[in-house]
């Protein structure tokens, strides 16, 4: 039976075996850890993960037909949950201190980030995620202030996670090969982040600056505020500087004076 990726899914199995052991020694798997894989295609990784014998393996995918594949392949050894990843209600999941793999589809990697960093209390439900992105979102992940890609998913990851990149991986170790190359990343959920109520209000601001990000600061909180100079003062902006010049820290301090003003 040949399996055939889906364009449509953003469908690249990874094939290389010296990343697929590379992946599975930094999630430091034992035989006590609940694990979830997402997107697991022909179960390259999952075999691997499985022969470090965790409690429990949880793998999600999207895909009919590699989900069959994967039932028949895996039997007891797994349990499959055939849906959309972006349905997935992880915080009725019965874990704690779970980790996390996945060679996430392309097309809706930041969004299933995002999700995750919506969770509350996301460091007791995961203890680690080793996760691979294209290298451009992963750049975007790792920016810091002042880098052209320094931005909106750079501010929320650094509210939540702490992140490192492992490695920049070609095109060859997957099939079909991508036409981008790609980053395995370890993200590790922080156990003190800033008191934020809501991210939505984070995603909110941050949306707000970054959609306008050639403009000046004083443009975006001219919209968020009604008292811009007030503002400035507080938290000592330069209203001439752009949105890439401010810090995490500073978007999370305009985050909480949003929150308390509305």
């Amino acid at each position: 039976m040949t399996l055939k990726p889906k364009k449509s899914l953003g469908q690249n199995f990874l094939i290389d075996k010296n990343i697929i052991d590379l992946i599975v020694e930094n999630g430091k798997v034992k035989k006590n850890d609940i694990v979830i894989e997402v997107g697991p295609g022909t179960g390259n990784l999952t075999e691997r993960i499985i022969s470090k014998h965790p409690k429990k393996l949880i793998i999600i995918e999207k895909d009919k037909f590699l989900a069959e594949n994967l039932n028949k392949k895996f039997k007891n050894k797994v349990t499959l949950i055939n849906d959309d990843i972006l349905k997935v209600n992880f915080e009725k999941f019965n874990y704690n201190k779970m980790i996390f793999f996945g060679n996430l589809p392309y097309n809706i990697s930041s969004q299933i980030l995002v999700r995750w960093i919506r969770i509350n209390n996301l460091n007791l439900l995961c203890k680690r995620m080793i996760l691979m992105f294209q290298k451009e979102v992963a750049d975007r992940i790792l920016a810091e202030t002042n880098h052209k890609d320094y931005g909106r998913l750079s501010i929320l990851s650094q509210w939540k996670l702490n992140v490192y990149k492992i490695k920049d991986i070609n095109p060859g170790s997957f099939y079909p090969s991508p036409k981008v190359r790609s980053t395995i990343l370890f993200i590790e959920p922080k156990h003190k982040i800033q008191n934020i109520k809501s991210p939505k209000n984070l995603e909110h601001i941050t949306n707000i600056f970054f959609s306008q990000k050639r403009k000046m600061i004083n443009k975006p909180l001219k919209i968020l505020f009604s008292d811009i100079k007030k503002i400035s003062n507080n938290f000592n902006l330069d209203l001439k500087k752009r949105p890439q010049n401010l810090s995490p820290s500073t978007y999370f301090d305009l985050c909480k004076e949003y929150e308390k003003l509305n």
